[in-house]
């Protein structure tokens, strides 16, 4: 391994809780290897010959993957240790209410050897989930209590594999005793997997959405509700579709898996470099030639890459030296590279795994989908190079020098058969096959045309890629499978949200709530308006689109991008929807907002990781960060105003103004947060610009007229040549 490349892999260790996996040896290493190897095979078997029923599909994977989550992350210390204490007697507390109040409340008898071995087992869940040093093992080995909660884990879901004709079609919706009570350990091993490989934060937000599903009755106010027994939760969690089990997990089993899978592949035979390498011939000649190298590469790479923090180590090991070789500093070459990284989950054809849960919840074909992102894509790469190119003059640097370049001809003779597979997969998408099946040959050619330079033989020699032969082939299929784990847990833990949501309607109270806070707020605005400029629903769904952001952002401060949006799709979503904003739009709006999360202090991971590379302060490169966002932030904002722009209700003349608006509307706020045009900008233009770069997002034409003219004004003044200063007698 490449020095290189062991950097890499510390840094997305380091910063990625997602990919902090065991370094095993000897029959451990062997099992794991063929656990996720055949888990892999078996996704991409499925994804070209047809799935399992639907319950059946979901557990087969779940069972794989909780298992796998236990065997491949080491249990880490993410808090102090009293905090970490705290917090496992917390859990192991809840575990207990659940499992006695389960048997308290159940009105079958119970086998008296069934009883003891769930309060046997029951207990050495607690017991094993506390934070002894001497359960731990190493990075190296698995431990016993591992070994012990992988078989739990992997339990749950083979129990409803092994029973299913008695469970699903003997006895629809009757719950024996036994199934309530591994109903009981299957909650308890999610929220454990999800703990190991994504941190505390989302396991204690899924467990107060259980309490509050149990404690209903004793809640104050709005929050109250009939309340529910243990037997009806754990049975809606567990044996439903609502739950564990429900489209978040459906969708990682037969989406998501498959393209995680093709950009482990399509990385190992070098598109990766191949994107750098364009991206390099496009943009390295230019001003800040690295730093908009960064931006094209990243966005290129998050093509194939749904991870910001993988795209950020990967290409910033390359671009962030190049960036402070010529001359910016060190938190900023940090920050270009986060925020154009963020950009990979909205980027298509492969976008990040909410995209996909998106597409399957609102029902729209994600090849649609596809089509909808690009304009949302494109407007987030083109904020982020108008602020480096500003920064870029700024600092008066130059481009890259032209030995660094490398010739085009050249690049594409030794690389063009890495594009194929690329090129029928989204072919395929277009077309309308099913994402799986595109996934499928474009795993398929990605291997197949790593051979065509062997095949040419010596017409072949001075082509680059790698060679995907078995070695390979095991090695890409390994690292595919442990790069969906993490998502698998969470979007199980998810479930646990989603499933008290639809039984209490705890979705429909925080909606009401939003539109209320939104009514107060905008009527008190409207009342200044003196000229009568604003309308009061527009002015409303301003105001839950900022409480919408903010939930985002704080949300997405200790959540993962995919998570977070499922979650505020579910409770804060259907408030935008009832103000009139299409479904798309408000679905999209959340998206994208859990995606800016990522360079958000004070949890900007995608930042910290750039600054590790850096070596700058990761707060004030994560604030950098946030920065060289803010062009782009408005870009969610403009889509809700003009639908048009994610092709709803689309419209040429909406679609070509709002584009200007929005176009101008960065300019503006662009060179206001950098604070310079061909000079220096003074704080009376700065708030000139913000004012009338905000104007734009409305979509109203008055707006409009004023603020483009406006921008563009004070654009040109700010870009006019200064006479010569006078020369000396």
């Amino acid at each position: 391994m490449s020095a290189s490349q062991q950097e890499i892999d510390r840094l997305i260790e380091q910063f990625d809780p997602e990919s902090t996996f065991r370094r095993l040896a000897g029959m451990a290493a062997l099992f794991v290897t063929v656990v996720t190897v055949g888990l892999s095979a078996w996704h991409y078997y499925t994804a070209g010959f047809g799935l399992e029923n639907e319950i059946a599909h979901r557990a087969i994977h779940l069972s794989v993957v909780l298992g796998l989550c236990f065997l491949v992350f080491p249990r880490q210390k993410r808090m102090g240790g009293h905090w970490e204490w705290t917090v496992s007697i917390g859990l192991v507390a809840f575990y207990l209410m659940m499992g006695f109040g389960l048997l308290d409340a159940l009105s079958d008898p119970v086998p008296m050897g069934a009883k003891v071995t769930f309060i046997a087992v029951l207990l050495s869940v607690a017991g094993l989930s506390l934070p002894f040093k001497a359960y731990d093992g190493s990075h190296t080995r698995i431990p016993l209590r591992d070994w012990i909660f992988a078989a739990l884990a992997s339990g749950f879901s083979l129990y409803l594999l092994v029973f299913f004709n008695e469970i699903f079609i003997q006895r629809p919706g009757e719950h024996t005793p036994i199934d309530l009570m591994v109903g009981v350990i299957a909650i308890a091993m999610v929220i454990e997997a999800t703990r190991r490989t994504m941190g505390i934060f989302l396991p204690l937000l899924a467990i107060g959405t259980v309490l509050y599903g149990l404690f209903g009755p004793y809640l104050p106010g709005g929050l109250a509700h009939r309340g529910y027994s243990v037997s009806r939760v754990v049975a809606h969690l567990y044996k439903g579709t609502e739950g564990i089990y429900g489209i978040p997990v459906g969708v990682v089993a037969t989406f998501v898996f498959h393209f995680v899978l093709f950009g482990i592949m399509a990385q190992l035979t070098g598109l990766g470099q191949l994107f750098v390498n364009l991206a390099t011939i496009a943009a390295g000649r230019f001003s800040g030639g690295p730093a908009k190298v960064s931006v094209v590469s990243s966005g290129l790479f998050g093509m194939i890459s749904g991870s910001p923090i993988a795209n950020t180590v990967t290409t910033g090991v390359m671009t962030i030296p190049l960036m402070k070789k010529v001359g910016f500093a060190p938190r900023f070459a940090g920050a270009v590279e986060a925020s154009a990284s963020c950009g990979g989950q909205i980027t298509p054809p492969i976008m990040g795994a909410a995209a996909f849960i998106m597409a399957e919840t609102l029902g729209i074909p994600y090849n649609q989908l596809i089509l909808v992102a690009i304009v949302p894509a494109a407007l987030h790469y083109f904020a982020i190079l108008y602020m480096v190119h500003l920064e870029a003059k700024r600092l008066k640097l130059t481009g890259m020098d032209p030995s660094e370049i490398p010739s085009l001809g050249l690049v594409l003779r030794s690389s063009w058969h890495l594009f194929i597979p690329l090129v029928v997969m989204v072919t395929l998408l277009l077309m309308q096959y099913t994402p799986f099946l595109a996934a499928f040959w474009g795993i398929t050619l990605t291997v197949a045309c790593s051979w065509i330079p062997k095949l040419l033989g010596p017409y072949g020699k001075r082509m680059a890629g790698m060679t995907v032969g078995p070695r390979a082939l095991v090695q890409g299929f390994e690292m595919g499978a442990k790069a969906a784990l993490a998502i698998g847990a969470a979007c199980a833990c998810v479930g646990f949200v989603l499933g008290i949501t639809t039984l209490t309607g705890m979705g429909f109270k925080f909606s009401a709530w939003i539109l209320d806070l939104s009514g107060i707020v905008a009527q008190g605005v409207v009342a200044l308006d003196s000229f009568q400029l604003l309308d009061l629903k527009q002015v409303t769904i301003l105001f839950g689109l900022l409480f919408t952001a903010g939930a985002c952002i704080i949300m997405g401060s200790g959540v993962p991008t995919t998570p977070t949006y499922i979650i505020l799709a579910a409770i804060v979503a259907p408030a935008l929807e009832q103000l009139g904003v299409p479904q798309l739009a408000t679905h999209f709006f959340v998206f994208y907002f859990g995606v800016l999360a990522d360079v958000t202090p004070p949890v900007a991971l995608a930042a910290f990781a750039a600054a590790g590379i850096a070596r700058s302060e990761p707060m004030r490169t994560g604030m950098t960060a946030f920065r060289l966002s803010m062009g782009k932030a408005l870009v969610p904002f403009a889509f809700v105003y003009t639908p048009s722009l994610l092709l709803i209700n689309f419209s040429w003349s909406a679609f070509i103004v709002a584009i200007i608006s929005i176009t101008v509307a960065i300019i503006g706020l662009g060179a206001a947060y950098t604070g310079y045009l061909a000079r220096p900008i003074g704080k009376p233009v700065f708030v000139l610009f913000n004012v009338f770069s905000l104007s734009l997002i409305f979509a109203n034409p008055v707006m409009s007229a004023i603020g483009v003219p406006v921008v563009l004004a004070l654009v040109a003044w700010h870009m006019r040549p200064l006479p010569d200063a006078p020369q000396p007698g």
